[in-house]
């Protein structure tokens, strides 16, 4: 009977997040990434979404590992609400500082006492049941990102998640094409690429033209500098520390997701601040603005964000200034298009200097390989068959017209959703089941599964009753008239007064910096339900439902 392998991804196909890739030889099972997805402005109640595991928990077979590319959200955040159900003992690998990132993620959820990622060093061969993985530096938007080779009985597999050539990147990593050329020569049976940018002509621009766009604007700006990005872009954060040196500006971190990674990136060596430049939230008084270039989090309009707040007036340590200048410097992640041009609009009417994409461009290159990229990939990996991973469907299909000018026949590149099944012998391919997935929708604090947004309201409506929050808000400066009116159901407040009291308290604390008409009634519903639900928990400890409804005078 033939040998054959199969190859499932349950994730990150079309929707480019959630990325997971199925390995099923025989009895054991191999898995490549492990990452969430974002939910949209239409999800309301979600947090997060992930990779649909159902056909891993359904399988009785063994799971041998998992091996991670990169270190970003979308293929690594999903760890902590999936390894918890999977069989204990499964084998982590990752690169040094992916594993690093990883590590801290499984801590801080509370999940580093199942697994720890285990850092590997490039180009060894690590053995996994009848599996054995192999790691290929490439470049891209995080420092330590990989390819893998998948060594199975039928034949070798080239993992070619996210990636670029950049050759002047700036840590100076250049992508191992000898590596690529090496097992290209010893035979691929498929390829397995990124083809996010396989609509755009020529190569991916280096990192390097980056500098000279943030400095000319640098130069002009007599407030703050501000620069929002990917908190993993460490070699961006890098480049911006350089200049604040260059132009003897302090440094800031801003942002608990930023603050960490950087925290990651010191300690393995990926980032040095020299003695004296970086200061402290709480010393930004001290300095004048022209003194300051804030590095801050929120560049994809996260609700609450650092930068969201910071927008819409309600940060306690930092006003903006028509003289401050703030750059944008990273691309928007598909899906949250309207949070950020929110965002931007919010920044816009504070009359700063705000740069973005379809302003101007040169802040932001992207982590992934133009159209000559993927064909270098390609030629260098010789591949049998293709599969294109990480873009929409659109994405797929630009890629199959590049193979196939490449010499391809179109039967070769296979187009895939989420959930096929490739069934693959030593010389050919074909499809195979349709595993059935749905979207699992999850809240980030609780880790709980939603089927649907309903399903977490109707338990906190079973659970903890419901509290109507009313408010009247003055549309021209943004404070509160009057004491808010709560309405309960399901339980109650000993005493509502001194609750509302409260409430009225904290709101007009959080506002006290902003000024001028409110125009974002969405953030101020959103920021008095925050507000409410913390202080409803704290006073008895339960999570009613609260709904803030906020009333324009």
């Amino acid at each position: 009977m033939e040998k054959t392998l199969s190859f499932i991804p349950l994730g990150g196909i079309e929707d480019i997040t959630r990325n997971l890739y199925v390995y099923e030889y025989g009895n054991e099972i191999l898995l490549v990434d492990c990452g969430i997805g974002f939910a949209d402005e239409t999800m309301l109640g979600v947090d997060l979404l992930l990779p649909d595991i159902s056909y891993l928990l359904k399988s009785k077979k063994k799971i041998v590992g998992i091996a991670l590319t990169h270190g970003h959200e979308d293929h690594i955040g999903a760890l902590p609400f999936i390894l918890p159900q999977l069989p204990q003992g499964i084998s982590l690998f990752a690169s040094p500082f992916t594993a690093a990132l990883a590590n801290e993620k499984l801590k801080e959820f509370g999940v580093a006492s199942r697994v720890k990622a285990i850092p590997f060093v490039d180009n060894a061969k690590i053995s996994l049941g009848q599996f054995a993985i192999q790691f290929i530096h490439v470049t891209h938007s995080v420092p330590d990102t990989s390819h893998i080779l998948v060594h199975t009985p039928i034949g070798t597999f080239y993992h070619g998640s996210d990636f670029k050539f950049d050759l002047t990147p700036y840590d100076e990593k250049k992508p191992d094409f000898s590596a690529m050329e090496q097992a290209g020569n010893a035979g691929i049976l498929c390829l397995l690429s990124d083809c996010l940018g396989a609509e755009k002509e020529g190569t991916t621009p280096t990192e390097a033209t980056i500098p000279a766009h943030f400095e000319e604007e640098l130069q002009n700006t007599k407030g703050k500098f501000i620069v929002t990005t990917y908190s993993s872009h460490i070699a961006r954060l890098n480049q911006v520390i350089d200049l604040a040196q260059k132009y003897n500006r302090h440094i800031c971190f801003i942002g608990r997701s930023l603050i960490k990674t950087k925290d990651v990136a010191q300690k393995m060596g990926y980032m040095k601040i020299p003695a004296g430049v970086e200061v402290q939230m709480d010393e930004l008084k001290n300095y004048a603005d022209n003194q300051l270039l804030l590095l801050v989090a929120g560049s994809q309009g996260q609700e609450n964000s650092a930068m969201s707040r910071i927008a819409n007036g309600e940060h306690r340590d930092i006003i903006l200034h028509p003289a401050d200048t703030i750059i944008f410097s990273s691309d928007t992640i598909p899906g949250n298009e309207v949070l950020v041009n929110s965002l931007i609009d919010s920044l816009a009417k504070l009359d700063v200097r705000v740069v973005y994409s379809d302003l101007r461009k040169g802040f932001h290159i992207s982590g992934h390989g133009y159209s000559e990229d993927l064909k270098k990939l390609i030629s260098l990996t010789k591949p049998k068959k293709l599969i294109p991973i990480g873009g929409a469907y659109r994405h797929m299909t630009a890629y199959r017209g590049l193979a196939e000018k490449e010499g391809y026949k179109k039967q070769d590149v296979l187009l895939l959703e989420d959930g096929q099944e490739v069934i693959f012998t030593p010389t050919d391919a074909r499809l195979g089941r349709k595993i059935a997935t749905k979207n699992v929708f999850v809240d980030e604090i609780t880790g709980e599964e939603l089927e649907h947004y309903v399903m977490r309201d109707r338990q906190k409506l079973s659970e903890g009753g419901i509290v109507v929050v009313l408010i009247e808000i003055d549309a021209a400066t943004g404070r509160v008239i009057n004491q808010p009116d709560i309405i309960t159901r399901g339980f109650s407040f000993t005493d509502t007064k001194k609750f509302s009291g409260k409430l009225l308290r904290e709101i007009n604390s959080r506002l006290k910096n902003r000024s001028g008409r409110v125009k974002d009634w969405v953030y101020m519903r959103n920021l008095v339900g925050e507000i409410a639900d913390r202080l409803v928990f704290k006073e008895i400890r339960r999570r009613p439902l609260v709904l803030p409804v906020v009333i324009e005078i």
